[in-house]
């Protein structure tokens, strides 16, 4: 049996959607497309248990509050999460397919509307 790391432990569903709720402005558009990405990678029932254990892991670094006083200054509290993410996203690239990519984009439309820099309708 693998021995799961502190951040691994620390990711939970539940966690990881209350942060990201409460936090979505704080943290911006990229951290939170970044976080989605992986959330919606672990769920693909083709990603191995390495895959969904490096996004588990990324994920509970995320939430957890290590450096949460840090993560209040706006655009710079979060580099380091946007790292490990970016990371992260660079492991599981080959599990980060349309499906994953579509399901992001909707919640990021969501949350945040549309794109400034998107041409109307370029998403139809």
């Amino acid at each position: 049996m693998e021995k799961q790391n502190k951040f691994e432990i620390a990711y939970s569903e539940s966690g990881f959607w209350s942060k990201l709720k409460r936090y979505a402005t704080t943290a911006g558009k990229e951290v939170v497309e970044k976080a989605l990405l992986l959330y919606y990678a672990a769920q693909q029932e083709k990603a191995p248990a390495w895959a969904k254990g490096t996004i588990a892991a990324a994920l509970g670094y995320f939430i957890v509050p290590l450096d949460a006083i840090t993560d209040l200054a706006p655009g710079v509290g979060y580099a380091d999460d946007l790292g490990v993410l970016v990371l992260a996203i660079a492991a599981v690239a080959a599990y980060i397919n349309d499906d994953v990519r579509e399901k992001t984009a909707g919640k990021m439309l969501d949350w945040f509307g549309d794109d400034p820099g998107d041409e109307p309708g370029a998403s139809e």
